[in-house]
């Protein structure tokens, strides 16, 4: 997608000071209410935990001085996100220590075990019984989704439980993050969950070139933010940055190799980020036209339309397909976003008349009544078939549904809803109340545009912590809350207009903050309990 077109359970946990709590009973303040338990020996867990009488001994060993209730009640942990529920207990909490390992209750959980162990500095054991000072992962059936966990503080050890991986490792970003900088763990228990599930990043890699090793990087800070999507928009009129084997002659000189790519992908599903690649069309092919320029859209006075193939010719939709099919076998994930936005020959005021050779082809495919629309809105069904047939489910920006078409779009295609501005604009609304799936990019507050050219300006972090929620999907004004399970989540973008107004490394200072108070929102639909200025400074002080 071009930016010229982007004009465009209850709570029972203290959060950072809402609330306090106080001794070992019930005490409430405000809204907060928490429940602790005095252990025999006068440490605080869990009402009927049961801890053996030799793991207590080895506790008090490893913790010193044991836990009694002489320590205060734990407070909350200060992580980015904040976790949603911590229930606090009367302990020293836990920190890595000479001699500590990382262990796992089953061989599924080993990438995250050994990349615990290197960032804590502990020692990597495997699959074997925790001792006092571990850390242990493991696998659970749950009730809060595969994205959910519990990270347990007591007995001077942690504990980190799922459903699935991704949870798990979500729980040892969580712990990373308790113990950044020599910090503590807190005593007691967390239980989190995200409220959306995609959380993503979209980076325009086809106007602008970023090597390897930078995108490797936002993935490792992707991963510890608890994202887990990462979009590459990589085909646009100024550049193909992806090595082709199929059309090697459409490949920018400056790309990625697929070896590259596979490195990318591999490290992007150790931190559970699924990659979203994106070819644009039937718009944004400029760099296929230079090395095609028989496929180019021209008007009925010849004049050639920038970036449009001219999709009344079988050649344009077999080179856009021998694409996909090729890199369907590169990028494994679940997700593809197939464009679809600001096809040309649809913003003049007779596409009929401008572009007769599409009409015809409308015409002959649809019957007598049928329009340019129409045909478009078939060509984007027809890559969404070729790309369910690979198992991917398909994603399309909100200028690529037509309200002219009579030709409906594929009712599987979900829409990345980025701006209000198009040519026959339509309100989030209309796309909610048609039973669709949204991801929301709404580029007043998630459009990262390089140069600021025309009317965009760089988002700031604070603005999306305190203005933004997914309800949000264009300008200013939410949605009604009951379209709020259709909407899936949020995507940060940058797009690289004026490709040379930053550097990679200015883009990634410029995106630090958002891509924190993003994640903040995509994590817990609540108001956060921070104001913004603590924010920042936590952030800050996070990394």
């Amino acid at each position: 997608m071009s930016s010229g077109r982007r004009r465009a359970p209850r709570r029972r946990t203290e959060r950072h000071g809402r609330g306090k709590l106080v001794a070992a009973g019930l005490a409430v303040v405000g809204v907060v209410v928490v429940a602790v338990a005095v252990w025999p020996d006068g440490g605080g867990g869990p009402a009927g935990s049961k801890v053996p009488s030799a793991d207590r001994s080895q506790a008090v060993s490893a913790a010193s001085p044991s836990p009694t209730r002489n320590y205060p009640l734990s407070k909350a942990p200060s992580t980015v996100p904040a976790v949603r529920e911590h229930i606090a207990a009367h302990g020293p909490g836990w920190r890595p220590a000479p001699g500590g390992r990382v262990v796992v209750d089953r061989d599924a959980l080993a990438d995250e075990g050994r990349l615990l162990a290197g960032e804590l500095k502990l020692t990597y054991a495997g699959r074997t019984g925790a001792r006092a000072g571990d850390v242990e992962l493991g696998l659970d059936k749950g009730t809060s989704g595969p994205e959910s966990y519990t990270l347990t503080v007591r007995n001077g050890r942690v504990t980190v439980t799922g459903p699935a991986e991704a949870g798990v490792f979500y729980g040892t970003r969580t712990l990373k993050q308790e113990v950044h900088g020599g910090g503590t763990a807190p005593e007691g228990v967390v239980r989190d969950r995200p409220a959306k599930p995609v959380r993503g990043f979209m980076l325009d890699i086809a106007r602008k070139y970023f090597t390897a090793g930078w995108i490797e990087d936002r993935v490792r800070e992707l991963g510890d933010l608890k994202y887990n999507q990462l979009g590459l928009h990589f085909s646009d009129d100024q550049g193909f940055r992806i090595e082709s084997d199929t059309h090697p002659e459409i490949v920018s000189q400056q790309h990625l190799t697929k070896d590259e790519v596979r490195r990318i992908v591999a490290l992007a599903a150790s931190r559970h980020i699924t990659v979203v690649p994106e070819i644009d069309s039937p718009g944004h092919l400029g760099a296929v036209i230079a090395a095609h320029p028989d496929l180019q859209l021209r008007n009925a006075s010849g004049v050639p339309v920038r970036g449009a193939v001219d999709i009344s010719k079988p050649a344009a939709a077999k080179i856009v397909d021998d694409l996909l099919d090729e890199y369907a076998g590169l990028f494994p994930g679940t997700d593809w976003h197939l464009g679809g936005d600001e096809y040309q020959a649809l913003t003049v005021a007779n596409p009929a008349a401008s572009f007769p050779q599409l009409a015809t082809a409308a015409r002959n495919r649809y019957g007598a009544g049928a329009g340019v629309a129409d045909l478009t809105t078939g060509w984007l069904n027809d890559r969404a078939k070729l790309i369910h047939g690979h198992g991917r489910t398909a994603r399309a920006w909100n200028d690529g549904f037509f309200r002219s078409s009579t030709v409906p779009a594929d009712a599987s295609l979900r829409v990345g809803y980025w701006t209000g501005k198009e040519i026959g604009a339509r309100q989030p609304v209309e796309y909610l109340s048609a039973g669709r799936k949204v991801v929301n990019y709404n580029d007043e507050y998630l459009y990262y545009v390089l140069g600021e050219p025309q009317t965009f300006v760089y988002p700031t972090g604070q603005r999306i912590y305190e203005q933004w929620t997914p309800l949000v999907l264009r300008g200013t004004t939410p949605v009604p809350a009951r379209y709020d399970s259709q909407i899936l989540g949020g995507s940060f973008a940058v797009w690289c207009d004026l490709s040379n107004s930053q550097t990679q490394d200015q883009v990634a200072a410029g995106i630090r903050m958002p891509l924190r108070a993003l994640t903040q929102k995509l994590w817990d639909p609540g108001t956060p309990s921070l104001p913004w200025p603590r924010f920042k400074a936590l952030a800050d002080r996070l990394g």
